[in-house]
């Protein structure tokens, strides 16, 4: 068999181009990775920065932590240090890297420290790695530190090691964006003897560490841990750059392995074979099996083989892969030298030598175009018990005289035609004619009707064509070669067209399941309650295996039908007991299963990586076996996608629930935060007040006693407020606020409100502008007090002593617009919004307001209730916050207003 590297194109892999176009406009990324901390990674960073700055790099410091070691700090000295963000949480000031600053610094490479940090709340990113993401996006280099405890997929294998779980993680897509990732080593007596010397922890520290996580075994299996994960980089670096420069074969930097399996009784063995040289090795390994146009002939029992084998292999660790081809040995060359296997392992095929010379095996078509690729071909029998060869009856099934009939019919069209072009044609021209028959009756009929139309179209076209006429005698030589090889043209022809039809058959076939497995997809994707996609999945699996479907899901300590197609609620307790005995133990159970066989219904486990979510039920009117080895694999893509939509939807729902509860809890924190300080406050300017007056009433003056029963007084007052306040955000909330509506003049609640608020506006300038005739509006006079009350209140809290306050009415069309402005300090663009939510409180300047964060929440409930609309913007002439309200005018007032018109 000829190379399969020569008569084809090689081309880089568009994948791996289109990758490097885009490393092309990132900036470049290295990961100094340490198998435990100490060994010197953040040391080694700062050394490869300064060689980078000694070069004329620009290089700059983002973030870099020397946990106090002298040698780590002397090493920053002369870098350019960009100053950490301050970050105010819960009282305490925590330092985290600037991001923005460094992106308008713009630096060509800047060290980060602790990749796997997680920032302060509040910080633009949850994590260090999400920063440095965004800096390589912008075309800036990074150099990073970690350790490899912190890499995502070996957490639970660190944690077996160590004992000891690590909550901060990067994912292992950060480690494969890296470019370059350099293992920083040293052995585990020499980071125990910087332990015990102070080096890496303080001394407390470094005891408690030595004791716990810093063991001799601990850090050689971390040290190995480190070394495996960078080889695994390196090589996928490795195979990038052979795909991406169309470097064709095999470079020997690791051990990789293919098996070669089919239906063959021998294929598990290969496997496991496979497995334990790989395991040997420590080298990758992957499974393919390649589909010819003869594996549609394949019985139910031999597809099911192969699918069984591919459980196996994914079972045992390995990749596997399947796929469309001509030619096995060639096509499983191609994958080998595009993916750099260097080993491949194929099972002996027993067959006689003169077989061998006409029909070449496909191991021995591999050992000849492997090239520098190692050929392991096992040996062995097949086991005893195996099923005949399928080459016997591959094609045959259920014989039908009409496929004969049909080639029969092609045939006579044939003669007819030639009849008509005897008469201006050569006869060697006439047997085009019959070829075409042969042509039409493979592509109608299939293989072995075409072979019998070449048969008859070559015994016609002699009795009829070839001299002398009307006998099956060939007087001339050389129309006995013409027959025969008009016969050989039409066997040949008729194979391959036969071949060809059926792989379009087989290919349309493939293409109407995957394009209902991409509609079911899409049809999940857009289901957003758990009753659609329990809907969708039932219809969905009944309609494409033509079987009665029921999907069962947990309640309590059982499972209960959700849905069913054809819609069926009730199951006998036989069904009941099956289908909960599969959702237990994850396994089949009920028709055609080893448990529980007398159900009803076959009960599958539905599975996601996580866990088993339910269970599905399958059922038919006919006797026999449910699902066919197809349809069996067809099902297992059905379950897998409906699993996934209806965990999708469960995880979406405990999102929903974990927000909810998060939002009670800081709601409620936030509500004993304000009981405790608007509570305790003014009850204790009461409490001094009236033990003030009860100490020294007699001795206390005139004006000093009036002082105190007016702080007295007041103070009262502040706490009448907090309460109806809360009081009021309740009726809110519990949806009880019913306005009482009737037609009142806008300037009265105005007069009214400023009246009761005089104490609070105490200091502030008030500029009231209501223009003349506007209309009468149907509210609720108690509840728009309140909310005008709510505003002028919050407006004094946050203008300046001595700064004006202005309320504006006037007409806007069909609404009536109330504006008030305040002169402080306006509100930050982010909070124009946030301001009247529960509890919210603008911060400035570190400072946060006296109050509860309910009075603005009032105003918006209130006004919304009484039909109008209320917004919050900044001033444009001056710093100040402005509050504009529009309520409706009445439709009896708008057409009173026109008439007058």
């Amino acid at each position: 068999m000829p190379d399969p590297g020569q008569d084809e194109d090689i081309r880089p892999s568009p994948d791996a181009l289109l990758e490097r176009a885009r490393q092309e406009t990132r900036g470049r990324f290295k990961i100094f990775l340490g198998a435990a901390p100490g060994v010197g990674k953040t040391y080694e960073m700062l050394q490869s920065g300064r060689n980078r700055r000694r070069e004329g790099t620009d290089v700059v410091i983002g973030v870099v932590e020397t946990h106090g070691r002298a040698e780590t700090r002397a090493m920053t000295m002369g870098f350019e240090t960009i100053p950490r963000q301050e970050i105010n949480y819960r009282g305490q000031r925590l330092e985290e890297m600037d991001l923005d600053a460094i992106l308008a610094r713009k630096p060509a490479l800047v060290l980060v420290d602790e990749l796997a940090h997680t920032n302060a709340p509040g910080s633009r990113h949850p994590k260090r790695y999400l920063d440095v993401l965004e800096l390589l996006e912008s075309g800036i280099d990074v150099y990073s530190t970690l350790n490899i405890q912190h890499v995502e997929s070996l957490n639970d294998v660190v944690a077996k090691i160590t004992r000891i779980r690590v909550r901060e993680t990067v994912p292992d897509s950060v480690i494969d964006r890296a470019d370059d990732i350099e293992i920083i080593d040293i052995t585990p007596d020499d980071l125990i003897k910087r332990l015990h010397e102070g080096k890496v922890y303080l001394p407390k520290t470094a005891s408690r560490a030595i004791k716990n996580y810093f063991q001799p075994g601990n850090l050689t299996a971390l040290r190995e841990l480190a070394l495996r994960r960078t080889a695994q980089r390196v090589d996928q670096q490795l195979l990038h750059h052979m795909q991406a420069n169309a470097i064709r074969g095999n470079w020997p930097s690791g051990d990789r392995f293919l098996v070669c399996v089919n239906e063959s009784a021998r294929a598990p063995e290969l496997v496991r074979y496979a497995k334990r040289q790989a395991d040997r090795m420590r080298g990758p390994w992957t499974v393919i099996h390649i589909e010819v146009p003869k594996s549609a002939g394949l019985s139910d029992a031999e597809k099911d083989s192969v699918a069984a084998t591919m459980r196996l292999a994914e079972q045992l660790g390995a990749e596997t892969v399947t796929l469309p081809g001509q030619d096995v040995a060639r096509d499983v060359l191609v994958y080998a030298n595009s993916n750099n296997f260097n080993h491949i392992i194929i099972g002996r095929v027993e067959q006689s030598r003169w077989r061998e010379w006409f029909e070449p095996s496909v191991s021995a078509d591999l050992i000849r175009g492997a090239g520098d690729i190692s050929v392991h071909v096992i040996s062995g029998r097949e086991p005893a018990a195996a099923a005949p060869r399928r080459a016997l009856a591959m094609d045959r099934g259920p014989f039908s005289i009409r496929p004969y009939l049909f080639a029969t019919g092609y045939v006579g069209v044939a003669l007819a035609l030639g009849h008509l072009l005897s008469q201006a044609l050569d006869v060697r021209n006439i047997a085009i004619v019959f070829l075409m028959a042969v042509l039409a009756s493979a592509a109608t009929a299939g293989r072995w009707p075409a072979i019998y139309a070449s048969v008859l179209a070559a015994l016609v076209f002699n009795f009829f064509y070839l001299d002398p006429l009307y006998t099956f005698t060939i007087r001339d030589p050389e129309s006995v070669v013409a027959l025969f090889f008009f016969f050989g043209a039409a066997l040949v022809t008729s194979n391959l067209t036969a071949r060809v039809h059926a792989q379009a058959s087989a290919a349309r076939a493939r293409a109407r399941t995957t394009e209902s497995l991409f509609l079911f997809s899409k049809r999940l994707a857009v289901a957003g309650t758990l009753d659609d996609v329990l809907w969708v999945s039932v219809n969905q699996i009944a309609s494409m295996l033509n079987l009665h479907t029921v999907i069962l899901l947990p309640e309590g300590s059982t499972v209960a039908v959700r849905a069913g197609f054809p819609p069926d609620d009730t199951l006998a307790d036989r069904d009941i007991a099956a289908a909960h005995w599969a959702w237990e133990h994850n396994r089949p159970a009920g028709r055609g299963a080893e448990t529980l066989p007398g159900a009803k219904r076959l009960y599958l486990p539905l599975r996601t990586g996580r866990r088993t979510i339910g269970v599905m039920g399958l059922d038919s009117e006919k006797p026999g076996p449910l699902l066919t080895p197809d349809q069996q694999r067809l099902y297992d893509a059905l379950a897998d996608l409906a699993a996934l939509a209806i965990e999708r939807i469960q995880l979406v729902d405990d999102l929903d629930r974990a927000r909810m509860a998060a939002e009670a809890d800081r709601l409620r924190s936030a509500l004993l935060t304000s009981v405790s300080h608007d509570l305790r406050t003014p009850l204790a300017g009461i409490k001094g007040a009236a033990g003030t007056l009860r100490d020294y009433y007699t001795a206390m003056p005139e004006a000093d006693r009036n002082d105190l029963l007016q702080t007295i007084e007041q103070e009262t007052d502040r706490l009448s407020r907090f309460i109806g306040n809360l009081l009021d955000m309740t009726r809110i909330e519990t949806g009880l606020t019913e306005p009482n509506a009737a037609l009142v003049d806008i300037d009265e609640i105005i007069g009214a409100t400023l009246t009761r608020a005089r104490p609070v506006l105490e200091g502030h300038k008030v500029r009231v502008s209501v223009l003349p005739d506007l209309p009468m509006l149907r509210l609720d006079p108690v509840l728009t007090e309140q909310v005008l009350f709510n505003l002028l209140d919050n407006a004094a809290k946050y203008a300046p002593h001595g700064s004006e306050i202005g309320l504006d009415a006037w007409r806007d069309g069909g609404a009536v617009v109330l504006q008030l402005r305040d002169e402080g300090p306006g509100i930050p663009p982010r909070d124009t919004e946030r301001i009247f939510d529960m509890f919210y409180r603008v911060r400035k300047l570190d400072h946060v307001q006296a109050g509860t964060g309910l009075g603005l929440a009032i105003c918006r409930g209130f006004t919304e209730a009484m039909g109008g609309t209320i917004t919050a913007a900044n001033r444009r002439d001056r710093s100040g916050a402005v509050f504009t309200i529009r309520f409706p005018v009445p439709v009896a007032e708008t057409q009173k207003t026109e008439e007058e018109t």
